[in-house]
């Protein structure tokens, strides 16, 4: 049995990911920030179902607590075998001309710098077992440019990019690296979107209708399995048509 980390699992996607790797097999790192009840139910569940987990409360974005979460994680549950890179922090909309600098940066350090600064901490151990993976979350967005929203959207794309050039460097050392790029999953935090907006984007979708959380933790599990072995450097778009050129 290997163990995944998956980070800001503690709901949204990330808790999905983390239910649906362990009804695959997998022990899984709940990782967490602030949200210790929502991390706490996700490992309830997950033990509830037969399977096993850990609360890991550290912040991704905070270099100085990497290790420490690392090695607690390999405590309770082994080692890493899988980094999914989940976690975000908010995603205000605002015109260019409000946008900052700062703005961006608080994007790129939560889809390019924790990713990063992860996959070094965990990359030694790699590199000695010839094995691990790596599945980031993406976003449609990278590539439909969504106005007012040019600090998220080049931070997804930097992550694409990024994900494709670990590929192809880790490669000769059995190391995958992936990217799975949802559309819009209505999770707990879009509760209050309202109706046109979401027919707007519904309006726009192939196939006419929202995805599912289990939808993305699917193809993460699929990218986790031995059925992707020989896969590695790929984006692949889950939401329903919507960057079909």
């Amino acid at each position: 049995m290997k163990t995944a980390l998956v980070t800001g699992a503690s709901r949204g996607l990330g808790a999905e990911i983390a239910r649906r790797l362990a009804e695959d097999g997998w022990r899984v790192a709940v990782n967490y920030a602030h949200d210790s009840d929502g991390a706490d139910r996700v490992v309830g569940e997950i033990t509830k179902a037969g399977g096993r987990a850990f609360a890991a409360r550290f912040s991704v974005v905070e270099q100085d607590q990497l290790a420490a979460g690392v090695e607690a994680i390999a405590r309770n549950l082994g080692p890493v075998d899988l980094i999914v890179n989940n976690a975000t922090g908010p995603q205000p909309e605002m015109p260019l001309m409000v946008q900052s600098w700062r703005s961006y940066l608080d994007q790129l350090e939560f889809f390019v710098k924790a990713p990063l600064e992860l996959l070094q901490a965990l990359l030694p151990d790699w590199r000695a077992r010839k094995s691990g993976r790596v599945i980031n979350i993406g976003s449609e967005i990278a590539e439909l440019g969504n106005p007012y929203f040019g600090n998220y959207a080049s931070a997804k794309g930097a992550m694409l990019s990024m994900t494709r050039s670990w590929a192809k460097e880790l490669a000769p050392e059995g190391i995958t690296v992936n990217l799975v790029a949802p559309g819009w999953i209505p999770v707990e935090r879009h509760a209050d979107v309202p109706q046109d907006k979401r027919d707007w984007y519904l309006a726009r979708t192939p196939l006419g209708y929202f995805g599912k959380p289990r939808d993305i933790a699917d193809m993460v599990v699929f990218l986790a399995s031995p059925k992707a072995d020989f896969i590695t450097g790929q984006k692949f778009a889950v939401n329903g048509g919507r960057t079909v050129t």
